[in-house]
Formats: structure tokens, sequence, C-alpha cells
């Protein structure tokens, strides 16, 4: 690594050099936010954190099934690239504390409730019968709230299932496998084409994959013609593809000769999705969809703070000084965020008439739902893997933000019944943020700045 005021002053170079190229500055759409702020605090402030929480125990272990099939039509088989292959964890790599199922959120402390004989559950449930008394009553009232209040966006695999494995993500980073063509391009047009909201008037293409594009001039004004609620919708979805575009225009394979693969940053690919001229002037909106992706994953770590700041939490893996260190890492996080002061403003979505504006949530956590449920469907297992947890990550933080009032009303010293989050939840939704702030600059390795970069490693996070 080198000296952090050399680092400073590269990053600074690169980043003009970099914005000034795809004219990316200023105020993003939707929110009172600009680019350069976002720079200024993400770099500076989030990244190193961010990276070393992620690294640890509790944060690299992700479960997953990989072996679910496709639900939207027929499997056209798995990538049959070397590179497309997800090493699972050996058993004994795994903590005790994860793969023994005692990994909630809870201290030992709160979990010493009176336990009941299942003789005893199952008499109290039987009593629910055709006659209700007042305390059923309530008891079905929170139930329901509980499960209004969850708000699942995504699909979630069964934890159970003897096809979900551990992966470590750290031994199995995001990148260009290779995988590519009809198979590829099939899961993003039904994501666009399918799942994003559009006026029955616009005939064009929202697939950026889809060979006729036809003119960019003109082609977002349907978009902002359309609610706020389904533009933020679109720019989320835009967003995302972006972040996984620059994930794998950085870490290209370039040469697999010699059955040994090279990694690299792609520089052509990288223009061909983003620059200014060869995309017809859309490269800078999905830029600034990427940067409008991070806010709303920022906000919803503002807004989940309250949850792990309780005494009660516990980030378990069965290490009690790693767990310690690790959750004061992360709520020295949430106190960088908090002090950042311009956040995305949720509450102007879904706010009109009461009816309308629940059967368009309904139908904005429906349409995610199932982009996550596509995710089965993509052929390279690695490619599989950072889908579903993009996505995951994404929905855990709309669910955040939809479950304001249930994570006020957090009990101080007890298990919440209005809100809870699972641990594939937590990793998903840190991993994703640190996916955003880690889209680094080293792409522009045309010039010395960013190729220095490169090679001293510095941080960079979304200075695009």
């Amino acid at each position: 690594s080198t000296h952090p005021g050399v680092e400073v002053v590269l990053q600074a170079v690169t980043h003009c050099f970099f914005c000034s190229l795809l004219q990316l500055t200023g105020v993003l759409d939707d929110c009172f936010c600009d680019v350069e702020s976002i720079d200024v605090f993400n770099n500076f402030k989030i990244y190193p954190r961010i990276k070393k929480l992620t690294e640890r125990d509790y944060f690299r272990y992700y479960k997953v099934n990989l072996k679910r099939p496709c639900p939207f039509w027929p499997d056209d088989g798995h990538c049959a690239i070397k590179d497309c292959h997800v090493e699972p964890c050996p058993e004994s790599k795994v903590p005790v504390g994860i793969k023994s199922g005692n990994y909630n959120k809870y201290s030992q402390a709160a979990n010493t409730m009176s336990d009941m004989t299942e003789c005893e559950q199952a008499n109290e449930l039987g009593a629910i019968n055709s006659t209700l008394s007042n305390q059923s009553k309530e008891a079905f009232a929170d139930w329901a709230r509980h499960d209004d209040a969850q708000d699942h966006f995504c699909e979630l695999d069964d934890e159970t299932s003897p096809d979900a494995e551990y992966v470590d993500l750290l031994l199995n980073p995001e990148r260009f496998t290779g995988y590519k063509g009809p198979s590829a391009w099939r899961v993003w047009n039904s994501i666009y084409e399918e799942n994003c909201f559009k006026p029955r008037s616009v005939y064009r293409p929202l697939n950026p994959l889809a060979p006729s594009r036809g003119e960019s001039k003109g082609f977002y004004n349907w978009l902002e013609g359309l609610c706020l609620e389904k533009r933020v919708f679109y720019r989320l979805i835009s967003g995302l593809h972006s972040s996984i575009n620059i994930h794998l225009c950085a870490e290209y394979l370039l040469d697999e000769g010699w059955g040994r693969s090279v990694w690299g940053p792609n520089v052509q690919e990288f223009r061909q999705r983003f620059d200014t001229a060869e995309t017809k002037g859309e490269g800078t909106r999905r830029l600034k969809n990427l940067y409008f992706l991070y806010l709303i994953e920022l906000r919803a770590l503002y807004k989940v703070a309250p949850y792990f700041e309780r005494a009660i939490v516990n980030l378990y893996t069965g290490n009690s000084q790693e767990d310690g260190e690790t959750k004061e890492l992360l709520l020295q996080i949430f106190n960088e965020i908090k002090a950042f002061p311009m956040h995305f403003d949720e509450k102007s979505m879904f706010a009109g008439h009461k009816m309308e504006a629940k059967t368009l949530k309904e139908e904005f956590r429906l349409h995610f739902k199932n982009i996550s449920r596509i995710m089965d469907c993509v052929g390279c297992s690695k490619c599989r893997l950072w889908g579903k947890l993009q996505t995951q990550g994404l929905g855990t933080a709309l669910k955040v933000l939809f479950s304001e009032k249930e994570i006020k009303n957090l009990p101080e010293h007890s298990p919440s019944k209005g809100f809870q989050l699972t641990r594939q939840e937590i990793v998903a939704l840190l991993n994703v943020y640190l996916s955003l702030i880690y889209l680094s600059i080293i792409y522009l390795s045309i010039d010395l700045s960013s190729y220095l970069c490169f090679h001293t490693g510095m941080p960079s996070g979304i200075s695009l």
C-alpha cells in the first residue's frame, strides 16, 4: 500500500479524469444529493471500515442453494466454463456458531425465556379453534402485523435444504467468468421487459442488451411520466445492472491459456457499456442509477441502525472476542452513516391514497420478488451466487425502508415480534453495500494515475 497522502492525490486526479470523460456530476434524479458529496463520503469515510467488516467471519459466509431449478423456462444447462464453478466451504471451515444454527442476533440472556414442552405448545395452539378469546384475537392480529412488517421482497432459499451450502464470499469473488450469450440475455430481458414498469405506449426495449436500442433521445421522457415509485423501481434495477457490469469489467477473464486464468480490467468492455459516445448518452444515466442505488442502500442502513444498536443483538459466530469487535465496527459504520447529510427520503413513496398506495406497494414488492426468482435461471453458478446475494441485499434494504414503524417500536431487551432480520439478510445487505462502494476506478487504466491506483490497491469506492 502506498502513503495515504499519495492515495488521496491519485484518487482526486483519476476521479476528475473519469468524471470529465463520462460527464458524471451534479444532482441525481429523484433526490437532493449530488455525485461529488457521495464520492467524498464513500471514499474517505465508509470504504475502509465496510471492507474490514465484510472480511469478518459473520459476513463472509453465505448459505445459498445454487441447485434450485429455473421456475420460468426449461433449464438450458449450466455453464461449462471452469470459472463458473463455486467452491462450497468444507464443514470444518465454517465457524461453529454459524453452522450450528445458533447465529440468531440475540444474546444468550435474551433466550432464557420459559421453555415450553412440545405438548404444551400443541395444546395452546390447538385451543385456537372455532371460538376465539380476546387474547387469541390479539395474537392473531399481532401475527398479521408481523407478517405485513416482514415485507419480503425476495424469494428466500430454504436453509434447511440438503442442496443449501455455505460459500466463502472472499474465495468466490464477483467477476466475469465467460458466461454470456442467449442464456444471459434471456435473464436480463425477462427482468427488464417483464418486470420493470413501462407504459404500453413505449415499444423500445428497456433491456440495454437488446440489439435494437434505437435513439436514446427522448427515451427517458416516458420514465419521467411515471409515478415516483415506478421510476425508483427502474432506477434500482438499472443501478443493480450497472453494479454487476462494472464488477465484470474490473475482473474480466482476459486469458485462459496454459491452465491458468488471467483476470484484469477490460477498458474496452467498460467503454462499450458506459462511455457517453458509445452508448448514445445512456452510459451516464446508468452510472447515475448506480449512485441512486447506493443512496437507497445507505438509507436502509441508516434506518436499520436501531435494530443493531440494542444490547440484546449479538453477531454470533462462537468467538466472543471477534463477535464483540465485529459489532463495534458495525456501530462505527452506523455513526458515520448518520452523519451523512443528504439521505434519500423514502417517505415520499407510497404516500398517496391509502388503498392505491397499498396496491402499488404490493405490486412493487411482487415485481421485485419475481426478479429474485429469475436469479435461479442464471446458468453460471458464480453469477447465480452473486445475483442471488445482490437481489436479497436490495430486497432486504427495501424491507427495512418500509418497516420504519416496526423498527421504531423494537424492545430494547427482548426479541421483536414486529421486525426481524435473518443472518442471511444481514450478510446480503452489508455485502451488497460493499459491492457498491468497491466499484473501483481501475477501469481507466489507460492513464497513468488509474494505472497506479490499480497497482497500489488504493480504496476508490464508486468514484466513477
